[in-house]
């Protein structure tokens, strides 16, 4: 796709190849081009605990993650049938309080696993208005539809964020000083903020992010991509908020231009055949031309897990 409008994009310090570990966390672009590098095979993790909207929520999850603080009963609630936890997404909830436990403390033994061997570590922020439960004085990373009025809402500061950044980059780097950040603000617009209030979001993400980039510290604008080359409605989701297919696909071009080495884009679409062989529904499972395919597909499987045994299909 070819539009008249194009952002200038800056070459990666350090580029993705297949031998590269990937930490997406945040919001709603970590979790679509993490999920571009889980289809391609990369080793890579994304939001063990679910979509992270604010610098706060993916600090506090690094923070302890790397601190091994480990939950208990304490730390989460019952609400709507489901017990829950205002650290993660609505996504992790659970019937027992035992799975909840289990899938908390799992995420965080994942993330401090890949945050100490990680090349790259994406971070998506998705909005900087946070809410406080007022109880316990802490701000939350979901509300659960917990009723409103246990909770005051807050704008949170330039400053306030840039110590939320460098604490997690601090963290990181005192346990794997190689690691590169990429830094980017979702282009999703949180429009039930106000149209606004989510200008004065994004406006205070950005100059948050920027005033934190150094060496080792880069920015993607996927945020501009869509807001600039990508402003029609088409390239939008039938809520008219979310980016959709043609969209993630079109930044996801832009990010893999940068970031990705030339000599991993081979492997790649051998990857993709496999994927697309594995998606392929025959019209006769028993007939002999099915079972070549099979078998040719099982092979291009282990040639691939013969270079790359980390690969999983």
């Amino acid at each position: 796709m070819k539009l008249q409008t194009q952002i200038p994009l800056q070459k990666a310090e350090k580029q993705i190849d297949y031998e590269s570990r990937l930490v997406f966390l945040g919001s709603c672009f970590s979790e679509n081009i993490g999920e571009k590098f889980t289809y391609f095979k990369f080793r890579s993790l994304r939001n063990p605990f679910g979509i992270l909207f604010h610098p706060l929520a993916i600090e506090n999850l690094v923070s302890r993650a790397l601190r091994k603080k480990r939950y208990t009963q304490d730390d989460i609630f019952y609400h709507n049938e489901r017990w829950q936890c205002y650290d993660a997404h609505s996504d992790l909830s659970a019937l027992s309080q035992e799975t909840l436990l289990g899938a908390l403390n799992n995420g965080l033994e994942k993330t401090a696993e890949h945050l100490a061997t990680a090349t790259h570590i994406g971070i998506t922020l998705g909005t900087a208005w946070v809410y406080r439960h007022l109880e316990t004085d802490t701000v939350v990373a979901n509300c659960h539809k917990v009723p409103q009025r246990q909770f005051s809402k807050e704008l949170l500061g330039i400053a306030e964020m840039m110590v939320a950044l460098n604490t997690i980059m601090d963290s990181v780097r005192s346990i794997n000083p190689k690691a590169q950040f990429i830094l980017t603000v979702s282009p999703v617009r949180h429009l039930k903020d106000g149209f606004v209030e989510n200008q004065r979001s994004k406006a205070r993400l950005i100059s948050a992010v920027h005033a934190v980039l150094q060496e080792g510290v880069s920015y993607f604008p996927s945020y501009e991509i869509q807001m600039d080359e990508l402003r029609d409605y088409r390239f939008y989701k039938e809520d008219m908020v979310h980016p959709n297919r043609l969209a993630v696909e079109y930044i996801w071009e832009k990010f893999s231009a940068v970031w990705i080495v030339e000599k991993a884009r081979p492997v790649m679409d051998r990857v993709d055949a496999v994927q697309r062989g594995l998606l392929h529904r025959p019209f006769y499972p028993d007939s002999e031309q099915h079972r070549k395919f099979s078998e040719n597909l099982e092979k291009k499987m282990e040639n691939l897990r013969e270079e790359f045994p980390f690969m999983d299909f």
